[in-house]
Order: structure tokens, then sequence, then C-alpha cells
């Protein structure tokens, strides 16, 4: 979008919050770049410059507007929707894979060499993996300045940086202030030690009851439960563990994060933004499905639905295999026997434990689980699959290689696959209409009652058929598209 500079600065004009993220405007008289909502009146057409991230910007000597902070804006819908290289660097990148494993692993991960990621990057992003890994850096060093009271050194570390220096010369760079003035900004100090608070950013309109309806219906006892009207649970992080609290407010998500190691900081929020498909684009979205007459009235009563996503892809395939053709109560209760056979214990009140890695349940009698010898044995085949590498889920999968893969494994069928695509993967065209649920409701809706029929009339829907599974879920009696008390 940032090449149709009259389409952009129609967006800046207008001060459309909905275009957050989907580019930055740079303006060359006050060398600051901007999200496109920002509240100072808009600069002169001739003196902006737009770009496509953030890293872009500063790569170019732009730094963040103090106003509008455009680097806390929400994400490019692009990334968390598209299956190309490029998408799957960013959400990899997001996912602090360069910090890991530097750009040579990311660029393994891909399958391209350096110099073809980094082409590729630079082609349609203006910067290359290394610039966007340090914007990411860069705002996460923002936060724990502005939301602990941790010694700079410690920040500058949790932060990413190789040394202090580095991490005072990107501040000044990106910021125009040094990492204390940055601190002498935030106000007040933070309330509780050892947590995060946080606002997570999106873009409006956004529905939050199958989100925080979904989540606290089946939230597994001891690594996720609904305390005062917050969805809590554990993560497993690559540096440690965390507890994370999410709740909705009217402009953003609050989230109070506690992390065993602060490094994991940027990862937790992006894995938090995925699980609640914060960075999608539900304007586009209702557009698409609500031309659909029999569909626009559900879309007007519910503006904004998104597809709850996970914040681990491989415990989500283990519990939809554990859900087939059960209750919602029976696939917690099943999930929670694993949490407590082979589950990593944490300090919390309230939740107890991670849940369990592959490997730790691929060694596990799977005559704990009371199930049929079938789904027995799809459950060892999978945490297997899971363990050795061959069954890849992670934010940088192939969708249709991993769509071939489950579909491989013993007990797998076209249900639970797309129910993993949806939800794990993250595929916004993932449909299920096979499902009894969305028959039911396509029928009393006036929509074609076989699942043949019913894919022929959703091909209007594309690519977002799984935001209209979450509307066609809606409207039968499940409770799980209710907010909770």
């Amino acid at each position: 979008m940032h090449e149709d500079a009259e389409r952009c600065a129609r967006a800046v004009r207008s001060k459309d919050s909905r275009f957050d993220g989907w580019f930055f405007t740079a303006v060359l008289t006050t060398g600051v770049y901007c999200r496109p909502s920002c509240p100072v009146a808009p600069p002169k057409v001739e003196n902006m410059r737009f770009y496509p991230s953030a890293a872009a910007a500063q790569q170019a000597g732009f730094r963040a507007c103090k106003r509008c902070r455009p680097d806390a804006s929400p994400g490019s819908p692009l990334w968390s929707h598209r299956a190309d290289a490029v998408a799957k660097a960013m959400r990899m990148i997001a996912d602090g894979v360069v910090d890991r494993a530097g750009v040579p692993g990311l660029a393994r991960a891909l399958g391209y060499s350096v110099r073809q990621l980094e082409r590729l990057l630079l082609a349609e992003l203006g910067a290359g993996p290394l610039a966007l890994a340090r914007a990411q850096r860069a705002q996460t060093a923002r936060l724990l300045v502005e939301t602990t009271s941790l010694p700079m050194a410690e920040v500058a570390a949790a932060s990413g940086f190789a040394s202090v220096r580095a991490f005072n010369e990107t501040v000044r760079e990106v910021f125009a202030l040094s990492p204390t003035d940055l601190r002498a900004r935030r106000g007040p100090a933070p309330d509780t030690p050892g947590v995060l608070s946080l606002r997570l950013p999106f873009r409006a309109p956004l529905c939050p009851d199958n989100l925080f309806g979904h989540l606290a219906a089946t939230g597994v006892p001891g690594v996720e439960e609904w305390r005062d009207g917050a969805y809590r649970r554990t993560l497993r992080l690559p540096h440690g563990h965390g507890v994370v609290s999410l709740s909705p407010r009217p402009d953003h998500v609050a989230c109070r994060l506690s992390l065993s190691d602060l490094r994991d900081l940027s990862i937790a929020i992006a894995r938090c933004r995925r699980l609640l498909d914060l960075d999608a684009d539900p304007v586009a979205v209702d557009e698409q499905l609500g031309a659909d007459p029999l569909l626009a009235p559900l879309v007007a009563r519910a503006p904004g639905r998104r597809v709850p996503g996970t914040v681990d892809a491989d415990e989500f395939a283990v519990r939809a295999l554990l859900g087939q053709q059960v209750s919602t109560a029976a696939a917690r209760t099943h999930a929670a026997r694993l949490v407590r056979a082979v589950g990593d214990p944490v300090e919390d009140v309230g939740l107890t434990h991670l849940f369990p890695t592959p490997g730790a349940l691929a060694e596990l009698d799977p005559a704990v689980l009371a199930v049929p010898g079938s789904r027995r044995t799809a459950f060892r085949a999978l945490v297997t699959a899971l363990a050795d590498g061959s069954l890849d889920l992670g934010v940088g999968a192939d969708r249709d290689r991993a769509r071939a893969d489950l579909l491989a494994l013993p007990g797998f069928g076209p249900w639970t696959v797309e129910v993993i695509a949806m939800r794990a993967l993250g595929d916004p065209d993932a449909f299920i209409p096979t499902d009894l649920g969305i028959r039911i409701a396509a029928r009393d809706l006036g929509l074609p009652g076989t699942p043949a029929a019913l894919v022929r009339r959703a091909r209007a829907w594309r690519p977002w058929r799984a935001y209209a599974v979450q509307h066609l879920w809606a409207t039968g009696d499940h409770a799980v598209n209710r907010m909770p008390a």
C-alpha cells in the first residue's frame, strides 16, 4: 500500500486508524515518522514519504513520533494471514528467530540463502532481517524502560542488544531520547514489581465475545483460567516461562505479564497477539462477508469478530485431537490429565503447570488417556511427529504441507485438520463445511445444507472463510461464543 502515495495521503489527512501498521508516514521537515492516525496536524503532501515498515523508516534516518508512538501500532494484517516467504519471515522475526538463530538460521528455516532472503525483504519492506529485528528490539527496550524499574544494563540485555552502547545508540536514534529521558516521561513507577502492564492495540471494531468466551470455556485446568474478568494462562517460552493475564478494553487489550526471563518479552507479546488475532483487518473482513445477504445480519450484529488462535501450535494440535467427538468438558478433562502427568510445574496463584512438550508426551504411556484405542494410536503418532520435527506447525510452517502431513497421520480427518489450520496455523480461509454446528447454522439461515453446496456458496467469502465460521458458530446456543460473567 505504501507505494500508492495518493491513498496513503488521504488516510493521513483523515487520521484513519484502520491503516495503522499498514504503512508509516515520514515527515521530511521534522525528521519523524508517524502512524496514519497521528493526532498532530497533517504535514503537506510534498513533505510526506511513505514506508512499509517502521524498520524502513528508521533505516532512512527518521525517528519515532513521541505523540503517536508508531512502533506500538498494530502489526500489518498481511504478516498474520499471508502464506508467502516474506509473511513467514515476519512471523518468525516476531517470534525471536533472528535473536536466537541469527539471519542464517532464519534463512535456513525458510529454505533460502541469506542473500535471497535479504533481497526479498528489502524489495517488499525496505529493510532486511537485521533491521527488522533491530526495530523489534527497540520496541522491547521502550516497553521495559517504561514499564519496569530495571537498571538500563539489564534492559539492554533483555531487549537483545549485544552491548549497553548499542542499546543507548539505538534508543537515541529511534526515539530521539536517551533511555533515562525515556523513563522520565513514563509517569508513576510500576505498581507491581515483576509484572509488566501493557496495552495491546488492535484495529477497531473488535468483538470480544467469541475470543474470551471460547478461551474461558475450553481452558485446561492448571494451564488456563478465567478470573476477575481476565483470561489467564501459562506460557512456555524460548528462555523460560511466563504467566499472562488478558482482558478486553474498549480501545485495547490489557495485558499483564510475569516472565521468568525478560528476553522473552517480545515473543510473549507476539504470541498473545496471535492468540487474540489482534492484527486482523476487521473492516476488510466484514465488508467481504457482509456482502452476502444471508451473512450480513450476523456481521452487523457482531462486527469485528476474530478467530481465536493459540500461543502454542503443538499444544493446540494435541488438544484438537483430544477434543474429537467428545464434549468440551471431556476434552478439558483429558488435557488436564496430561498436564498433571507430565506438565512442568509453575508457581502462581491459580495456575499450576505449563502444558507438556511433545517430547514429554511422546514418552507418556497412552494408557493414561481414557480414550478408545484408535485415539491412543493417533495421539502417539501426533506427538512423535511433533517431537521429531517431521510435522511442523510453527509460525513459519507451510500450511499446505502441514495439512498434508496431518492427513497422513492415523485418526486425522478433514475436520481436525481444518480446525488446526484455522487456530494453530492462522489460515484465515480455513473452512469446516462438515461440522454439525456449521451445517445447522447454515440451514437455519437459508444457506445450502450439504457440505459440497456450502463450499460452492462460500467461495464468495474467500479469503475470510474462517471468520465466517465464527459467525456461523455464534448463531447456535454455544457457551464458547459468550463472554463469561
